[in-house]
């Protein structure tokens, strides 16, 4: 079986467990943890992660922040300005981290959220303008089901590292890996 194959079948699995209500934002965030060179092939098997979900009766909703440096860019007034002297952007990176969150946690309140993995992909596009670690502490208070980040990098103990090209943090988010035997 390939990486993805067993990272599948481990979110099979660990869905299916049954969902304590009492716990924290932050412990309710799963990080499906893969190599980043899969990222293609793990975004064509999506499909095969939403069924996994319905089949353990819970619902899915994707949040894909792939592009929301451009969205977000979009709207920005002086974003010519910003492009010819992108060193002033780094003041703006606050107002982006707010954006992506907003994204997030709409996914979250939409009815029926309780029994619902909302599973954000697309999180090494923030690699550089967002940390994964502040875009949690963002939207972890306003989760109401499960909040699934597709995370393309490493785990060891409690350390993540996205796209295995920073210094990692320790978080709470129950790990979910190729070789977990949940």
């Amino acid at each position: 079986m390939s990486e993805l194959d067993d990272l599948l079948a481990a979110y099979g699995r660990h869905v299916r467990i049954p969902w304590d209500t009492g716990l924290a934002g932050p412990q309710k965030v799963w990080f499906a943890i893969y190599d980043p060179a899969q990222e293609r092939r793990l975004r064509l098997r999506l499909d095969e992660f939403r069924q996994r979900t319905a089949e353990a009766g819970r619902g899915w909703r994707p949040v894909d922040v792939t592009d929301a440096f451009g969205r977000w860019m979009a709207g920005q007034e002086y974003r010519e300005e910003y492009f010819a002297e992108p060193e002033y952007l780094a003041d703006l990176m606050p107002t982006f981290s707010a954006f992506v969150a907003e994204e997030v946690r709409n996914a979250m309140h939409e009815d029926g959220a309780n029994e619902t993995v909302v599973a954000v992909l697309g999180v090494g596009a923030l690699f550089g303008l967002v940390r994964v670690s502040t875009l949690m502490e963002l939207v972890a208070p306003a989760i109401r089901g499960r909040l699934l980040v597709f995370f393309p990098g490493s785990y060891d103990g409690s350390n993540y590292r996205l796209l295995d090209a920073r210094d990692g943090w320790n978080y709470l988010a129950v790990p979910i890996t190729a070789a977990a035997r949940t």
